[in-house]
């Protein structure tokens, strides 16, 4: 019965810690456009946008609207119904597979009944991103926007450009999330188209249905996720684009799951139980009961002194109790006159029944003492399986965090292997200088999750200051000067005021919370920022690079005159000057 009580508690714990999990709203609109009309249809967007569905209906969305192949009002329709629904709702998502294209730096999704003839079309017959934005901005805590979107679009091939200043790109185009909690994902990066593939989801749907929901991921991790599968499964040839406003708090679609606390294993517990009931009861009985069932160990040697000290006590009271006999019976046969060989036998009987009481006295204290020594043993024991089950969550801590530096130096790896392969787009064919690894927290192999944290303090402050761009060069186990001048360039653009003499636990856990670079990509001369790297500056025909870093009109060169045009006289000179001849022309000073 008791068991079975246990059990009801335990799976009502469990529902009251579901329904925690999913306390917030939660609403989804898909949409896939694959029968378009005036041109080619595609295959996948239907395929995308029923798994994505599917996705999101496993995860328990409030609201999950599913739409295909919409015509230009319809769409219309779709997004405003949607933003009626997100209202109130703390996560908001929209997720558009089909046709999209850029023109003039604007991103625009695209309907099955477009036509598209002219460029300036696309304001009348396409969806632009800002409307997809405005239709998920009253949720409060995330919005969310997936474009699967970006490939090769048959529009922009046969379109008629009005307005010759007008650019159309290929793929989409980067914005930034200008709008606070919002998070926009693209399926390839600027300028490049993504792949339908050859199975029956493109890969990046593939890679969002198998990281997006599970729980308590942090969605920028999430999507980090994808993208390395992403490359993975294009062979480097697709690389898919993020960009957010979030700030420093994890949020993931599915929050993880409330898991009490799990009790430490104690194997002496059933033990201890059966050793705290019969100290409760205090008989000698009760002690000789659990010796029985428990022979030996440490509670049975700490039961047996108990025991004594009962045996200890008894025989103290039979010894007190003979004791008070033999002197009243001394005491009534000096009052009755009795003979003086009966007064002796009677003394002497009384001081030996003192003496056996003073020795059980003696003998219970012992007994006591006994037990005392083995009380302490037992709070002793305790405190050491205590500090046991401490060192043990810290390993696995500093375990876990070996294994996040782990996962964040390979995507480091693969971020500069890509960097190194891809050339500059700069405008010209010179190869971009690549910047130092700022961003990659690169811990050393030798790491070992068991290391004192306090010697590994050194290390660890160098791997964060050189993930936020604070620190060049390698990672060294000592605190050197260069690691104090990275400490001190993150005090100046962190506002922070650390000792850069030493590294300190503060250091760390600040430095640490940071999720971004905090200290700006520094580029030699005749190299700018982009991103992560220093690229080359190249100037326009006719401009050269200035001394700011900029690039300027070159200044006309002044004609030098030699001595000898400067000494020609010129056919119709003035009198009273010296005149020259240069180029055909006469000029008198």
């Amino acid at each position: 019965m008791r068991r079975l009580a246990v059990f009801f508690i335990a799976l009502l714990a469990g529902c009251c810690a579901s329904a925690s999990a999913f306390a917030d709203k939660r609403v989804a609109l898909v949409i896939g456009n694959s029968s378009y009309q005036n041109v080619v249809a595609l295959t996948n967007p239907a395929n995308d946008a029923a798994a994505i569905t599917e996705m999101f209906k496993r995860a328990s969305f409030e609201v999950v609207e599913s739409r295909r192949d919409l015509k230009y009002m319809e769409m219309r329709r779709a997004l405003r119904d949607f933003t009626d629904k997100a209202r109130g709702a703390d996560i908001a998502v929209i997720y558009f597979a089909g046709h999209g294209l850029e023109v003039d730096g604007v991103n625009y999704v695209v309907p099955v009944d477009a036509t598209l003839e002219r460029d300036i079309d696309v304001d009348d017959e396409a969806i632009a991103l800002n409307r997809i934005l405005l239709a998920a901005e009253p949720a409060s805590k995330l919005r969310l926007i997936i474009l699967d979107a970006c490939r090769d679009n048959p529009f922009a091939k046969k379109m008629k450009r009005n307005i010759a200043s007008r650019s159309l790109g290929r793929g989409l185009v980067g914005v930034e999330a200008n709008k606070p909690n919002t998070f926009i994902a693209f399926a390839a990066k600027e300028g490049s188209t993504a792949a339908d593939g050859d199975g029956r989801n493109s890969p990046f749907s593939g890679a969002l249905v198998k990281y997006l929901i599970q729980p308590g991921l942090d969605i920028r991790k999430a999507f980090g996720f994808v993208r390395d599968d992403v490359l993975s499964a294009t062979g480097n040839q697709q690389e898919p684009y993020t960009t957010n406003s979030l700030g420093g708090n994890d949020v993931s679609l599915v929050p993880a799951p409330s898991v009490p606390p799990t009790p430490a294993t104690d194997p002496n517990a059933e033990i201890r139980r059966d050793y705290e009931l019969a100290e409760r009861v205090g008989t000698r009985e009760a002690w000789d009961f659990f010796v029985a069932a428990h022979p030996s160990g440490f509670y049975t040697d700490l039961a047996k002194a108990q025991r004594n000290k009962l045996a200890a006590e008894a025989t103290r009271v039979a010894a007190t109790e003979k004791a008070r006999t033999a002197a009243d019976e001394k005491a009534r046969l000096a009052a009755e006159g009795a003979k003086a060989a009966e007064q002796a036998k009677a003394a002497e009987q009384a001081r030996i029944a003192e003496e056996a009481r003073l020795a059980a006295e003696r003998k219970k204290q012992a007994e006591e003492a006994k037990v005392a020594v083995a009380e302490q043993a037992k709070a002793a024991a305790l405190a050491k399986a205590a500090e046991q089950e401490k060192i043990a969550a810290e390993k696995a801590r500093l375990a876990a965090d070996k294994r996040k530096q782990d996962e964040d130096a390979k995507r480091a790896a693969a971020d500069q292997a890509k960097a190194a392969a891809e050339p500059s787009r700069s405008g010209d064919n010179s190869p971009a200088k690549p910047a130092d690894p700022v961003v990659a927290a690169l811990p050393p192999a030798d790491a070992k999750p068991d290391v004192s944290v306090a010697q590994d303090i050194p290390r660890l402050l160098q791997t964060e200051l050189k993930r936020v761009g604070c620190k060049t060069g390698d990672v060294e186990g000592e605190w050197n000067a260069a690691a104090r001048r990275a400490l001190s360039l993150f005090n100046d653009n962190a506002g922070t005021k650390f000792d850069v003499k030493l590294a300190s636990l503060d250091a760390l856990d600040v430095v640490r919370s940071k999720t971004g670079r905090v200290c700006p990509l520094d580029c030699e001369r005749g190299y700018r920022a982009s991103g992560e790297r220093c690229v080359k500056i190249s100037c326009d025909e006719g401009y050269v690079l200035g001394s700011n870093g900029s690039c300027q009109k070159r200044p006309e060169r002044v004609p030098k005159v030699s001595e000898r045009e400067r000494r020609t006289p010129a056919p119709s000179g003035r009198r009273g000057g010296k005149c020259f001849v240069y180029n055909g022309s006469s000029f008198c000073e």
